[in-house]
């Protein structure tokens, strides 16, 4: 087992569990903020089970790391800290090494609020409980999972996360229009194609630039044009514009951001236009406006259940007209109160703080049901609270 320094016994109450390697690291990155926080009042360990997860993770983590590769490193950690509480950023099937320890609390936090499908699975209920963004979410369990007592397993916490967003932004405000274009790549069947760099992008990014009242901060999805090599050259043709606009006029500072760190764009924008994607709602999480490009593609599987129901669809024939629609949305009074409903049914309120609020509630009250149930344990008899043991005495490590 490694760490970036030795732990001192017993510290840990509170530990998250991550089997991926470096190509999921997001998932674990949109909770650095929000958990270093929470190590203020209950210190935070990560248990990383994979080599290249590990370093990376000692490299960004704001808080310690043990690397666990082998499950006798996992039992070693658990016997030396006292954590009650193991939080999961995703479904990854060696989870199950983790959750087979008894005792303390395995809560599913997830990496991300959205309609897809992923969000609709039974193995929520694997977990002692789940922390979960607001009613929007409960409403979409509720029609899949039978039997779930929502009202003590699913605790709504809001996305603390949006209560990091802000930091200096990387241009001088003035009093441009500060518009944030955030398209996903171009998909890899024709039911997710969900991307709008070419059927969008390059019309609305041009008519942007041109009008000399808004700042663009183009964000495009790492992948885009891996599929499609005329959606990667149209990606390219929106940097290269936002490039030239810049040499034309230095006042514009429009923004090309390929960077690691999201959340600073989502607060400073003051439109938004994404597509179907986590973007949408970590967006929504905000409060602030945007729209939502309409896939062209017919056979786009939308989810019409929640938020794309009722949100501000922007056409590819519109963009040409992007203008227009973004100074009638600033003053469309009935699409600022539908966006106020959605916005608390996905994410209940979001003063800033709030949610931060909630999810130091949660843990406070599963630390009380832990003591709680401690005290009504305190007499059993167990040769080992730690690991299961095979008929012969010896420790059964499930090392697969």
């Amino acid at each position: 087992m490694n760490a970036r320094t030795p732990f001192e016994p017993k510290r840990f109450k509170v530990a998250v569990y991550f089997a991926d390697g470096p190509v999921n690291m997001y998932q674990m990155r949109q909770w650095y903020k929000p958990l270093a926080v929470l190590a203020e009042t209950w210190p935070v360990v990560v248990l990383s089970r994979t080599a290249g997860g590990t370093v990376m993770l000692m490299e960004e983590s704001p808080v310690p790391v043990a690397y666990v590769r082998k499950v006798s490193d996992l039992e070693h950690i658990i016997e030396e800290q006292d954590i009650r509480i193991v939080l999961y950023v995703n479904q990854n099937p060696r989870n199950f090494q983790m959750m087979r320890y008894g005792r303390r609390w395995h809560v599913f936090i997830n990496h991300g609020e959205s309609d897809k499908m992923y969000m609709l699975t039974n193995q929520f209920k694997a977990y002692d409980y789940a922390f979960v963004a607001g009613d929007a979410a409960l409403a979409r369990l509720n029609r899949v999972l039978w039997d779930y007592d929502f009202d003590k397993r699913a605790l709504p916490i809001g996305r603390p996360q949006a209560d990091h967003f802000s930091r200096d932004v990387p241009y001088t405000p003035d009093d441009r229009t500060v518009v944030l274009y955030a398209p996903t790549w171009e998909g890899d069947r024709p039911s997710a194609s969900y991307g709008s760099v070419a059927t969008h992008g390059v019309a609305l990014v041009t008519a942007l630039l041109a009008s000399g009242r808004h700042r663009v901060i183009y964000r495009p999805h790492p992948r885009s044009g891996v599929a499609d090599p005329e959606y990667g050259a149209a990606n390219r043709r929106i940097i290269a514009a936002i490039a030239a606009a810049n040499a034309r006029d230095a006042t514009a500072q429009h923004v090309y951001d390929d960077g690691p760190d999201l959340g600073w764009q989502l607060v400073a924008a003051d439109v938004a236009i994404v597509d179907i994607s986590a973007m949408v709602y970590d967006r929504l999480a905000t409060g602030k406006p945007l729209m939502v490009t309409r896939p062209v593609d017919p056979a786009a599987e939308i989810d019409t259940s929640g938020y794309l129901s009722d949100c501000e669809w922007l056409y590819a024939v519109q963009t040409g007209d992007i203008i227009e629609a973004l100074d009638a949305l600033a003053v469309d009074g009935p699409a600022r109160a539908r966006l106020t409903s959605w916005v608390t049914r996905y994410f209940g309120d979001t003063t800033p703080g709030s949610a931060t609020a909630r999810f130091h509630a949660a843990i406070a009250r599963l630390l009380a049901e832990w003591d709680r149930f401690a005290a009504l344990h305190a007499g059993d008899d167990a040769l080992s609270p730690y690991a299961e043991r095979s008929t012969d005495g010896t420790v059964a490590t499930d090392e697969g």
